[in-house]
Protein backbone atom coordinates (compact mmCIF):
# COMPACT_ATOMS: atom_id res chain seq x y z
CA UNK A 1 0.00 0.00 0.00
CA UNK A 2 1.16 3.54 -0.43
CA UNK A 3 3.17 5.22 2.43
CA UNK A 4 1.27 8.11 3.86
CA UNK A 5 3.65 10.51 2.27
CA UNK A 6 3.37 9.53 -1.30
CA UNK A 7 1.44 12.33 -3.08
CA UNK A 8 0.13 12.35 -6.31
CA UNK A 9 -1.34 15.19 -8.43
CA UNK A 10 -3.82 15.58 -11.48
CA UNK A 11 -5.65 18.50 -13.69
CA UNK A 12 -8.59 18.50 -15.32
CA UNK A 13 -9.99 21.04 -17.39
CA UNK A 14 -13.89 21.31 -18.43
CA UNK A 15 -16.38 24.17 -19.96
CA UNK A 16 -18.87 24.36 -17.08
CA UNK A 17 -22.17 24.32 -19.59
CA UNK A 18 -25.66 24.79 -18.42
CA UNK A 19 -26.49 21.13 -19.57
CA UNK A 20 -25.78 18.58 -16.39
CA UNK A 21 -26.28 21.74 -13.63
CA UNK A 22 -29.88 22.23 -15.36
CA UNK A 23 -30.42 18.07 -15.19
CA UNK A 24 -29.67 18.28 -11.75
CA UNK A 25 -32.25 20.62 -10.77
CA UNK A 26 -34.49 18.22 -12.64
CA UNK A 27 -33.23 15.54 -10.28
CA UNK A 28 -34.80 17.47 -7.38
CA UNK A 29 -37.83 18.11 -8.84
CA UNK A 30 -37.50 21.83 -9.86
CA UNK A 31 -37.68 23.38 -13.10
CA UNK A 32 -34.42 23.06 -15.10
CA UNK A 33 -34.49 26.39 -16.84
CA UNK A 34 -34.31 28.03 -13.66
CA UNK A 35 -30.47 28.23 -13.87
CA UNK A 36 -28.25 29.62 -16.97
CA UNK A 37 -25.14 30.36 -18.34
CA UNK A 38 -23.71 33.59 -16.02
CA UNK A 39 -25.44 32.03 -13.26
CA UNK A 40 -23.13 30.97 -10.03
CA UNK A 41 -22.96 27.02 -9.93
CA UNK A 42 -23.82 25.59 -6.56
CA UNK A 43 -21.61 24.88 -4.16
CA UNK A 44 -20.65 21.01 -4.22
CA UNK A 45 -22.01 20.84 -7.74
CA UNK A 46 -18.55 20.77 -9.49
CA UNK A 47 -19.20 16.72 -8.99
CA UNK A 48 -21.07 17.60 -12.06
CA UNK A 49 -18.24 18.34 -13.84
CA UNK A 50 -14.60 17.52 -14.49
CA UNK A 51 -15.76 14.02 -15.68
CA UNK A 52 -13.23 12.12 -17.96
CA UNK A 53 -14.19 8.70 -19.72
CA UNK A 54 -12.25 5.55 -18.98
CA UNK A 55 -11.57 2.42 -21.40
CA UNK A 56 -13.66 -1.01 -20.47
CA UNK A 57 -10.10 -2.71 -20.09
CA UNK A 58 -9.48 0.21 -17.14
CA UNK A 59 -12.05 -0.48 -15.16
CA UNK A 60 -12.08 -2.50 -11.81
CA UNK A 61 -14.67 -5.37 -10.93
CA UNK A 62 -16.65 -2.49 -8.64
CA UNK A 63 -17.30 -0.76 -11.50
CA UNK A 64 -14.42 2.26 -10.37
CA UNK A 65 -11.60 2.72 -12.75
CA UNK A 66 -8.55 0.60 -11.48
CA UNK A 67 -6.35 2.11 -8.46
CA UNK A 68 -2.89 3.05 -9.15
CA UNK A 69 -2.99 5.71 -11.59
CA UNK A 70 -4.65 8.57 -9.19
CA UNK A 71 -6.01 6.49 -6.29
CA UNK A 72 -3.48 4.70 -4.39
CA UNK A 73 -3.54 1.21 -4.78
CA UNK A 74 -5.70 -0.04 -1.87
CA UNK A 75 -5.25 -4.06 -1.12
CA UNK A 76 -8.75 -3.69 0.07
CA UNK A 77 -11.83 -4.65 -2.26
CA UNK A 78 -14.84 -2.29 -0.68
CA UNK A 79 -15.17 1.80 -1.35
CA UNK A 80 -17.08 3.85 0.36
CA UNK A 81 -17.63 7.90 0.51
CA UNK A 82 -17.12 8.61 3.96
CA UNK A 83 -17.02 12.18 4.64
CA UNK A 84 -15.35 15.82 3.74
CA UNK A 85 -15.79 19.79 3.28
CA UNK A 86 -16.52 22.20 0.90
CA UNK A 87 -15.77 26.01 0.98
CA UNK A 88 -17.08 28.33 -1.06
CA UNK A 89 -14.38 31.14 -1.82
CA UNK A 90 -15.71 33.14 -5.17
CA UNK A 91 -18.67 32.51 -7.12
CA UNK A 92 -17.82 29.39 -10.45
CA UNK A 93 -19.87 30.94 -13.14
CA UNK A 94 -21.43 28.70 -15.37
CA UNK A 95 -20.46 28.29 -19.25
CA UNK A 96 -16.80 29.53 -18.31
CA UNK A 97 -13.78 27.27 -18.41
CA UNK A 98 -12.78 25.71 -15.12
CA UNK A 99 -9.96 24.26 -13.61
CA UNK A 100 -9.88 20.77 -11.14
CA UNK A 101 -6.22 20.55 -9.46
CA UNK A 102 -6.57 17.78 -7.18
CA UNK A 103 -4.07 15.51 -4.91
CA UNK A 104 -3.82 12.56 -2.62
CA UNK A 105 -3.60 14.36 0.76
CA UNK A 106 -2.88 11.78 2.93
CA UNK A 107 -3.58 7.96 3.11
CA UNK A 108 -4.25 6.85 6.55
CA UNK A 109 -4.58 2.61 7.99
CA UNK A 110 -6.83 1.82 11.03
CA UNK A 111 -8.52 -1.03 12.05
CA UNK A 112 -12.53 -1.29 12.94
CA UNK A 113 -14.63 -3.97 14.22
CA UNK A 114 -14.89 -5.22 10.65
CA UNK A 115 -11.15 -5.18 9.86
CA UNK A 116 -9.30 -3.09 8.11
CA UNK A 117 -9.96 0.62 6.94
CA UNK A 118 -7.83 2.53 4.87
CA UNK A 119 -9.06 6.56 4.63
CA UNK A 120 -7.79 8.42 1.16
CA UNK A 121 -8.43 12.52 1.74
CA UNK A 122 -7.96 13.57 -1.80
CA UNK A 123 -7.80 17.67 -2.19
CA UNK A 124 -9.24 19.40 -4.51
CA UNK A 125 -9.48 22.99 -5.62
CA UNK A 126 -12.02 24.48 -8.49
CA UNK A 127 -10.04 27.52 -10.07
CA UNK A 128 -12.02 29.89 -12.89
CA UNK A 129 -9.05 32.53 -14.83
CA UNK A 130 -6.66 31.35 -12.15
CA UNK A 131 -9.24 32.67 -9.00
CA UNK A 132 -9.65 29.38 -6.62
CA UNK A 133 -13.57 29.20 -6.37
CA UNK A 134 -13.79 26.45 -4.25
CA UNK A 135 -11.69 24.26 -1.74
CA UNK A 136 -12.59 21.22 -0.83
CA UNK A 137 -11.39 17.63 1.01
CA UNK A 138 -12.81 14.36 0.52
CA UNK A 139 -12.93 11.33 2.36
CA UNK A 140 -12.83 7.75 0.86
CA UNK A 141 -12.61 4.45 2.87
CA UNK A 142 -11.29 1.06 1.68
CA UNK A 143 -12.75 -1.97 3.75
CA UNK A 144 -12.62 -5.79 3.43
CA UNK A 145 -15.30 -7.65 2.12
CA UNK A 146 -18.38 -7.61 4.35
CA UNK A 147 -18.87 -10.45 6.71
CA UNK A 148 -22.24 -10.60 7.30
CA UNK A 149 -24.97 -8.70 5.41
CA UNK A 150 -25.27 -5.09 6.33
CA UNK A 151 -28.85 -3.59 8.29
CA UNK A 152 -31.19 -1.74 6.00
CA UNK A 153 -30.91 0.85 8.80
CA UNK A 154 -28.68 1.40 11.53
CA UNK A 155 -29.69 1.16 14.74
CA UNK A 156 -29.43 4.21 16.58
CA UNK A 157 -27.33 2.89 19.61
CA UNK A 158 -25.07 1.76 17.36
CA UNK A 159 -25.16 4.65 14.70
CA UNK A 160 -23.90 7.26 17.08
CA UNK A 161 -21.03 9.43 16.70
CA UNK A 162 -18.80 12.48 18.06
CA UNK A 163 -20.03 15.88 17.14
CA UNK A 164 -17.43 16.14 15.72
CA UNK A 165 -16.37 17.72 11.39
CA UNK A 166 -14.28 15.18 9.67
CA UNK A 167 -11.03 15.14 10.46
CA UNK A 168 -11.71 16.36 14.25
CA UNK A 169 -12.26 13.69 17.26
CA UNK A 170 -10.70 10.77 16.38
CA UNK A 171 -11.24 10.46 12.74
CA UNK A 172 -14.06 9.99 9.87
CA UNK A 173 -16.60 7.50 10.36
CA UNK A 174 -17.06 4.33 8.37
CA UNK A 175 -19.45 5.61 5.64
CA UNK A 176 -21.54 1.88 6.08
CA UNK A 177 -20.80 -0.13 8.84
CA UNK A 178 -22.26 1.08 12.10
CA UNK A 179 -20.14 -1.36 14.11
CA UNK A 180 -17.24 1.04 13.50
CA UNK A 181 -18.71 4.17 14.33
CA UNK A 182 -17.53 5.75 17.64
CA UNK A 183 -19.94 6.52 20.64
CA UNK A 184 -20.73 9.96 21.35
CA UNK A 185 -23.53 12.00 20.46
CA UNK A 186 -26.70 10.06 19.94
CA UNK A 187 -27.80 9.04 16.53
CA UNK A 188 -31.31 10.55 15.63
CA UNK A 189 -32.29 13.85 15.20
CA UNK A 190 -32.95 16.45 17.91
CA UNK A 191 -36.47 17.20 18.14
CA UNK A 192 -36.09 21.00 17.71
CA UNK A 193 -35.53 20.29 14.37
CA UNK A 194 -36.47 23.93 12.78
CA UNK A 195 -37.07 22.21 9.53
CA UNK A 196 -37.48 18.99 7.69
CA UNK A 197 -38.07 17.71 4.49
CA UNK A 198 -38.63 14.19 2.89
CA UNK A 199 -36.99 12.72 -0.53
CA UNK A 200 -37.66 9.54 -2.08
CA UNK A 201 -34.52 8.11 -3.66
CA UNK A 202 -35.70 5.92 -6.95
CA UNK A 203 -33.86 3.49 -8.64
CA UNK A 204 -34.11 6.05 -11.62
CA UNK A 205 -32.73 8.78 -8.96
CA UNK A 206 -29.67 6.54 -8.48
CA UNK A 207 -29.62 6.37 -12.34
CA UNK A 208 -29.43 9.76 -13.65
CA UNK A 209 -26.89 10.76 -10.18
CA UNK A 210 -24.84 8.12 -11.46
CA UNK A 211 -25.19 9.05 -15.09
CA UNK A 212 -24.13 13.00 -14.18
CA UNK A 213 -21.54 12.42 -12.01
CA UNK A 214 -20.15 9.58 -14.23
CA UNK A 215 -20.18 6.61 -11.00
CA UNK A 216 -19.77 3.50 -12.43
CA UNK A 217 -19.93 1.98 -8.82
CA UNK A 218 -22.30 -1.15 -8.95
CA UNK A 219 -23.64 -0.70 -5.48
CA UNK A 220 -25.93 1.89 -6.83
CA UNK A 221 -27.55 -0.10 -9.87
CA UNK A 222 -26.30 -3.38 -9.79
CA UNK A 223 -28.69 -5.88 -7.45
CA UNK A 224 -27.22 -8.69 -7.99
CA UNK A 225 -23.84 -7.34 -7.25
CA UNK A 226 -24.12 -5.12 -4.27
CA UNK A 227 -26.58 -7.74 -2.37
CA UNK A 228 -24.20 -10.96 -2.56
CA UNK A 229 -20.83 -9.00 -3.36
CA UNK A 230 -20.98 -6.19 -1.16
CA UNK A 231 -23.26 -7.75 1.34
CA UNK A 232 -25.90 -4.59 1.65
CA UNK A 233 -29.84 -5.74 1.49
CA UNK A 234 -30.58 -3.36 -1.54
CA UNK A 235 -29.08 -0.45 -3.90
CA UNK A 236 -27.37 2.34 -1.45
CA UNK A 237 -27.91 6.14 -2.36
CA UNK A 238 -24.91 7.82 -3.23
CA UNK A 239 -23.38 9.68 -0.87
CA UNK A 240 -22.60 12.67 -2.71
CA UNK A 241 -26.41 12.67 -3.33
CA UNK A 242 -27.00 13.14 0.54
CA UNK A 243 -24.72 15.41 0.87
CA UNK A 244 -25.91 17.95 -1.99
CA UNK A 245 -29.44 16.97 -0.53
CA UNK A 246 -28.83 18.96 2.59
CA UNK A 247 -26.32 21.24 1.20
CA UNK A 248 -29.22 22.44 -1.10
CA UNK A 249 -32.19 22.27 1.93
CA UNK A 250 -29.95 23.98 4.19
CA UNK A 251 -29.16 26.68 1.44
CA UNK A 252 -32.76 27.20 0.74
CA UNK A 253 -33.37 27.20 4.89
CA UNK A 254 -30.74 29.70 5.34
CA UNK A 255 -31.28 33.78 5.74
CA UNK A 256 -27.69 34.41 4.04
CA UNK A 257 -25.20 31.97 1.50
CA UNK A 258 -23.51 28.91 2.49
CA UNK A 259 -19.65 29.87 3.07
CA UNK A 260 -18.43 25.85 3.99
CA UNK A 261 -20.22 22.68 4.69
CA UNK A 262 -18.41 19.94 6.40
CA UNK A 263 -20.35 16.42 6.28
CA UNK A 264 -19.95 13.01 7.67
CA UNK A 265 -21.44 9.91 6.77
CA UNK A 266 -22.49 7.71 9.85
CA UNK A 267 -24.67 4.69 8.18
CA UNK A 268 -25.98 3.65 4.38
CA UNK A 269 -28.79 4.76 2.76
CA UNK A 270 -31.22 2.90 0.44
CA UNK A 271 -33.25 3.15 -2.67
CA UNK A 272 -37.36 3.67 -2.14
CA UNK A 273 -36.77 4.29 1.45
CA UNK A 274 -37.81 8.33 2.47
CA UNK A 275 -34.45 10.52 3.35
CA UNK A 276 -36.04 12.76 5.75
CA UNK A 277 -33.96 16.03 5.59
CA UNK A 278 -33.52 18.19 9.03
CA UNK A 279 -31.65 21.16 10.42
CA UNK A 280 -31.25 23.50 13.26
CA UNK A 281 -28.74 26.37 14.37
CA UNK A 282 -25.81 25.15 16.24
CA UNK A 283 -25.29 25.73 19.82
CA UNK A 284 -23.61 28.85 20.51
CA UNK A 285 -20.35 29.01 20.79
CA UNK A 286 -20.01 25.80 18.88
CA UNK A 287 -16.77 25.86 16.71
CA UNK A 288 -15.76 29.26 17.36
CA UNK A 289 -19.48 30.20 15.53
CA UNK A 290 -22.84 31.55 17.35
CA UNK A 291 -25.76 30.19 16.21
CA UNK A 292 -26.83 32.72 13.68
CA UNK A 293 -23.62 31.12 11.84
CA UNK A 294 -23.52 27.98 11.88
CA UNK A 295 -26.22 25.14 11.15
CA UNK A 296 -25.89 21.60 12.46
CA UNK A 297 -28.07 19.42 8.98
CA UNK A 298 -28.98 15.62 9.35
CA UNK A 299 -30.30 13.25 7.02
CA UNK A 300 -31.87 10.46 8.34
CA UNK A 301 -33.15 6.63 7.71
CA UNK A 302 -36.74 5.24 8.13
CA UNK A 303 -35.64 4.38 11.50
CA UNK A 304 -34.44 7.71 12.89
CA UNK A 305 -30.85 6.84 12.87
CA UNK A 306 -28.78 9.95 11.32
CA UNK A 307 -27.32 8.73 8.13
CA UNK A 308 -25.37 11.48 7.36
CA UNK A 309 -24.77 14.77 9.60
CA UNK A 310 -23.67 17.93 8.15
CA UNK A 311 -22.32 21.39 9.80
CA UNK A 312 -22.76 24.82 7.51
CA UNK A 313 -21.51 27.86 8.00
CA UNK A 314 -23.17 30.93 6.86
CA UNK A 315 -21.64 33.93 5.42
CA UNK A 316 -21.16 36.67 7.81
CA UNK A 317 -23.42 40.21 7.17
CA UNK A 318 -20.55 42.07 6.76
Amino acid sequence: MPTEGERRTRVRNDILAPGPARAMLGLLDRDPRAISEGDPLPLGWHWLYFRQPCRASHLARDGHEVRGAFMPDVDLPRRMWAGGTLRSLRRVALGEPAELRSEIASITEKRGKSGRLVFVTVGHTVLQGDRRCVEEEQVIVYRESARRPVAATARPQAARQKAAAPGEGGGTAVAADADDVSSGDSGRADPASEWTETFLPTTVTLFQFSALTYNGHRIHYDHPYVTKQEGYPGLLVHGPLTALLLLDAAGRHSPRPVRQFRYRALAPLFVDQPIALAGRAAPAGADGSGPQQERIVEALAPSGAVAMRGWVTLRSTG
